[in-house]
């Protein structure tokens, strides 16, 4: 009996390293078929995952009260478990290179406790050659054990979209690698207990790895293109939307819009492929151009604002703004390498006071990322500008009256920045708002 079918009668549980908003539906769905071990770093999260609560909002509390996962922040636990699923962060430095220290570290925490007979697949965002250059030596280090004798080693890079109620693990084709043709399909029959629209067996785990991080370069530099456009627009008079509108109806029209790009994908993948690219002696021209125009919109955003509060004859310097929305997309809690946070910086550049509205938001993670507190949406009032920066479902029941409500009522202007373009655009310049929108 093989371990796929040891694992189906319940002899052998999987585990999954890390539950965050990536993880943590992983685990919720294997644990409907077999048996599950849910292992974080984080203690407090992992007591309210005991106690039903869901702090990512991905799958809600009524499904954590009810799962069967075992969830616990004792790596030793690891060691029930026979095939490992390591879904960690996987972000940049300050400086845009990888930040493969998660990675590191689960492979660290798995190693101690691995057992022969094991199969560790690693779902977290890499560029090709980390399974296999990085983690296979630290899993052998700490575990005593020999890759492809004691263990085997498989990628499968993760495609879930946070926030996203349709696009889930159960609907999206997965992606699945191993190091030889037995680890392949032993990996490919597991996540097919859970995935309804199938997998794709990957000729190598590198070809996986790569895979993985061009889909988000792909989305980036297509987001960047729109975002030019805008910028363009912007400086003819003509609004973007519009234009998008029209050029959509053309059947191969793809169709992207500007925006912020933020979040611990799209944001961060193109880094870890251009970084890989440069150690070869090849430096990239269109993915890191994409890059540098997606990651200056937030500037680009706050001196639009500035243009308009000219405009309309309001002081700049001690102005006040309130921002709606703080995450980095919406009807998702997640705040890390949200764009918004630079908007919000920019603005003090200029000696205005932003207050920030999220009631979607973390707002502890939001506070320990960047010592920002938010306020209720009934305390954004007498405002001088509004920034509609996040497309929460909350923002998109607002009436006219309700934004009327947040402004200073002597302003004979109403400066209006709608990021996403959630609101009828016509229906505001009409009713004498200075109204701007990339």
């Amino acid at each position: 009996m093989g371990l796929y079918e040891r694992i189906v009668s319940g002899e052998e549980k999987l585990s999954l390293v890390g539950l965050g908003y990536v993880g943590m539906p992983i685990a919720v769905a294997f644990a409907k078929k077999i048996k599950v071990v849910g292992f974080d770093l984080n203690a407090a999260k992992i007591d309210l995952y005991k106690k039903g609560v869901d702090p990512t909002r991905e799958v809600g509390d009524e499904v954590i009260r009810n799962t069967t996962v075992e969830f616990t922040a004792d790596e030793k636990n690891l060691r029930e478990a026979k095939f490992h699923i390591v879904a960690v962060p996987t972000p940049v430095n300050d400086d845009h290179t990888p930040d493969l220290s998660p990675v590191e570290g689960a492979s660290e925490i798995l190693g101690r406790n691995l057992t022969k007979g094991s199969v560790v697949v690693f779902e977290s965002t890499v560029y090709p050659g980390v399974t296999e250059d990085i983690c296979i030596p630290i899993l052998e280090r700490e575990s005593g054990l020999k890759c492809g004798v004691d263990f085997k080693i498989g990628y499968s890079p993760e495609r879930i979209n946070p926030g996203d109620k349709i696009h889930r693990l159960e609907t999206i084709t997965k992606i699945v690698s191993g190091m030889d043709e037995e680890t392949l399909d032993t990996i490919a029959k597991v996540y097919e207990l859970v995935v309804d629209a199938g997998v794709h067996r990957a000729e190598s785990i590198k070809v996986a790895e790569a895979a993985k991080v061009i889909e988000n370069s792909q989305r980036d530099i297509n987001i960047a293109f729109m975002n030019e456009l805008s910028i363009i627009f912007n400086k003819m008079g003509i609004d973007t939307q519009s234009v998008l509108k029209a050029a959509g109806t053309k059947w191969n029209f793809l169709k992207f819009f500007p925006g912020l790009v933020g979040g611990h994908c799209i944001g961060v993948d193109p880094y870890y492929l251009t970084y890989k690219a440069e150690q070869l002696g090849y430096h990239s021209q269109i993915i890191l151009s994409g890059r540098r125009i997606n990651d200056d919109m937030g500037r680009y955003v706050a001196e639009s604002l500035v243009k308009n509060l000219i405009k309309a004859d309001i002081q700049v310097k001690g102005a006040k703004v309130g921002i709606l929305g703080f995450t980095f997309k919406e009807n998702c809690p997640d705040t890390r390498n949200t764009k918004v946070i630079d908007i919000y910086k920019e603005l003090q550049e200029y000696g205005i006071n932003p207050m920030v509205t999220d009631e979607t938001a973390d707002a502890t993670e939001a506070k320990r990322l960047y010592g920002i507190d938010f306020v209720g949406m009934d305390q954004i009032k007498d405002m001088d500008a509004v920034i509609v920066a996040v497309a929460h479902t909350e923002f998109l029941k607002l009436t006219r009256e309700d934004i009327a409500n947040f402004y200073n009522k002597k302003h004979g202007k109403k400066v209006l920045v709608d990021i996403k373009g959630l609101l009828d655009r016509k229906e505001y310049t009409e009713a004498g708002y200075l109204y701007w929108r990339l």
